[in-house]
């Protein structure tokens, strides 16, 4: 087998210290744990002493790697470790990755990161798959399977919004349309769920995104709107939008939270961030749910549940806000 293309222990012990080790290693409860309920002892009964799931993931460096060490683990939790697992590199020969998987009789495949998305794209409709650890769409090869991203669903957003300011009424996003217009649909449906209103504007490219925010700081009321942060090109963009976004914010008390918890670090109030383990459990469920039924239960582009929460408290004192005792934060910053 090549260089490029490496099965790897589905029981290796470096996975299972690594699980313990890990900063983002925690389960969230709730929708976790009753997916874990759902497939439990059957499913794992379904694949034990088979190669039906396959894992791909792509070779990768550090801090990437560690990240899919984890969602690695959270799924073999889930199927009782009965995978058979490839790291994939950037040149792989995907023919002799596919010969494998049907020499061994894999019938669905959980396809991690940009490359392992690539390399799903090429396999045949008889072999089910799931994709996962990606953030823009994948495109129009996966637009029946279930591609689960890492952004973060705007209804958890939301929630934790409303739960920080109670009298937030309108929150204001600037995106990329190609890689968050998905993302989109979902937020207007959940902003409208918990009585906000989300006014969008799309950024076709760094002019016309830094144009919006500017009209966005000169409208926005302290008292009532937010700004919300998105995980694309143009979005939030950590050169001179961001800056420019967190300094007049803070300058006039505007609440910013954000799908990426590196902006919480720079000034952001909150953010929600992957839980690797737990997103690595669901898309095991999803893969034990093909296997089960032989369809998808879910289809496109899927945002994430599986979350933990990030808080500047800085930020939190500055603009007034006291987060409640029932709240937790699995990263808080400044870091102390």
């Amino acid at each position: 087998m090549s260089c490029m293309i490496q099965p790897t222990l589905n029981r290796h012990p470096v996975f299972r210290a690594l699980a313990g080790l890990l900063l983002l290693a925690a389960l969230v409860a709730g929708s976790t744990q009753a997916f874990s309920d759902i497939a439990g002892s059957q499913a794992r009964k379904a694949i034990a002493g088979s190669g039906r799931v396959a894992i791909v993931y792509p070779a990768i460096g550090e801090p990437y790697r560690s990240v899919f060490e984890q969602i690695i683990s959270g799924i073999e939790s889930q199927t009782g470790g009965h995978t058979t697992n490839f790291e994939v590199g950037a040149n792989a020969d995907f023919g002799e990755l596919k010969n494998s998987l049907r020499q061994q009789g894999v019938e669905v495949v959980i396809a991690l990161g940009s490359q392992g998305v690539k390399f799903a794209a090429t396999l045949d409709r008889d072999i089910g798959v799931v994709a996962g650890g990606v953030i823009a769409p994948a495109g129009d090869e996966l637009h029946d399977a279930p591609v689960q991203s890492l952004s973060p669903a705007p209804a958890l957003l939301f929630g934790r919004l409303k739960q920080l300011m109670p009298g937030a009424r309108r929150v204001f996003a600037v995106y990329e349309p190609r890689q968050n217009g998905w993302l989109i649909r979902y937020a207007k449906e959940a902003a409208r769920a918990q009585g906000l209103e989300l006014v969008a504007y799309e950024g076709q490219d760094m002019r016309s995104a830094a144009a919006a925010y500017q009209n966005i700081l000169s409208v926005a009321d302290s008292r009532r709107d937010a700004i919300w942060l998105l995980q694309d090109s143009i979005g939030a963009e950590g050169g001179t939008i961001l800056p420019m976004v967190l300094q007049e914010a803070w300058n006039h008390n505007l609440v910013v939270f954000s799908s990426n918890f590196g902006h919480v670090r720079r000034g952001a109030l909150f953010s929600l961030y992957p839980d690797n383990v737990g997103m690595g459990r669901r898309l095991a469920g999803m893969a034990l749910g093909f296997l089960s039924s032989g369809s998808y239960e879910e289809q496109g582009m899927i945002p994430l549940r599986e979350v933990q929460a990030a808080i500047n408290l800085r930020t939190a004192e500055h603009l007034g806000v006291r987060p409640g005792k029932g709240m937790e934060f699995g990263m808080v910053f400044p870091e102390r």
